[in-house]
């Protein structure tokens, strides 16, 4: 259990960031063990064999791998819930910062901060580790670059439409905290979060983390990959916690035929359209989905939104639809 004070100042600096960091840490976990993420087996099952070809993981035949086996990166990140080192998720600056931004805040992570938070890494310290340790500007430099190097094979190709689900998700949060306040926020967020008292409760196992008595303010991290459990960080200039990202079981689900009931009253087309917009998604995906081209998408989507079932919002440069609570119904109706 980690307690993070949150009094009335420290609530007013809650903010959101969606962080190419944090997926690529707790992607790295499920990659550990698959079998406690299986919402992300069809992932994990398309990159791994080309991750452990570049290296960065030990191949599928290695039942048990020696210490040194994959990268260094492989090395810090232990299967969950046990302790992943601090300075591989700094807390992002702004909401939205691309992977070289959050590569040069790791660079820039203190030699002591690296070496505390490797005492308290309870997993074996391989060779890697050991020399990370005992140099860690050589070693952060050897870590970022195959961060990137993960980053290019295991989530460039996929991060638009997980950027797309990330930054609904934020839209979604902050229209729920404008309208039900912070506990309406923060109570809503995980089974494991509870905040009353003005104190922030977080249940992890196995979690030994201080607990900070006037947090300043938090960060909170929409995540993919660290479905379906939470991760926080109390150390550092404002405590963080990535928590899982509502649609995440969407995300790699093969596209399923609208009802026939639906079809009849709508058209197959516009049905279709309406069937895959589980959580606010953009025309582009929308037709990498349904396999409609973006301008007969965009044409459906004028006719749903002028019948009340459909609404868009702008999201930084994109624009997301949604489905109304009436078109929610209407699925519900139509099975």
């Amino acid at each position: 259990m980690v307690s993070i004070g949150l009094p009335g100042g420290a609530v007013a600096r809650i903010r959101f960031a969606v962080s190419c960091l944090w997926e690529v840490a707790t992607s790295v976990r499920v990659l550990r063990d698959a079998g406690d993420h299986a919402v992300h087996l069809p992932w994990a099952t398309r990159v791994r064999p080309r991750l452990a070809d570049a290296g960065l993981i030990p191949p599928a035949t290695a039942a048990f791998p020696g210490d040194s086996a994959g990268g260094l990166l492989w090395q810090l990140i232990p299967a969950g819930p046990h302790y992943l080192p601090d300075f591989l998720t700094p807390a992002p600056e702004g909401l939205n910062p691309d992977l070289d931004t959050e590569l040069g805040r790791l660079l820039a992570t203190p030699v002591e901060v690296v070496r505390a938070d490797l005492d308290s890494y309870a997993g074996r310290h391989s060779p890697a580790v050991r020399d990370l340790y005992a140099d860690p500007v050589a070693g952060l430099r050897r870590l970022a670059d195959e961060i990137v190097r993960y980053w290019r094979i295991a989530l460039a190709p996929d991060w638009a439409r997980l950027r797309l689900l990330l930054d609904a998700e934020v839209h979604r949060r902050a229209r729920r905290l404008a309208a039900d306040g912070a506990a309406g926020l923060l109570n809503d967020l995980h089974r494991q979060v509870r905040w009353e008292g003005e104190t922030l409760a977080i249940a992890q196992q196995h979690c030994t983390a201080a607990d900070v008595p006037d947090g300043n303010g938090l960060v909170l991290i929409p995540s993919v990959f660290v479905w379906p459990s939470v991760l926080s960080v109390a150390a550092g200039p404002a405590p963080q916690l990535a928590y899982p990202a509502r649609g995440v079981a969407t995300l790699w689900e093969t596209p399923r035929q609208s009802s026939d009931s639906l079809a009849a009253v709508l058209g197959r087309g516009r049905a279709r359209v309406l069937a895959e917009m589980r959580a606010p998604v953009s025309t582009t995906e929308l037709a990498r989905r349904t396999g409609l081209s973006a301008g007969g998408v965009s044409q459906h989507l004028a006719v749903l939104r002028a019948a009340g079932l459909v609404t868009t919002h702008r999201s930084g440069r994109t624009v997301l639809n949604s489905r109304t609570t009436v078109a929610e119904a209407l699925l519900s109706v139509a099975g």
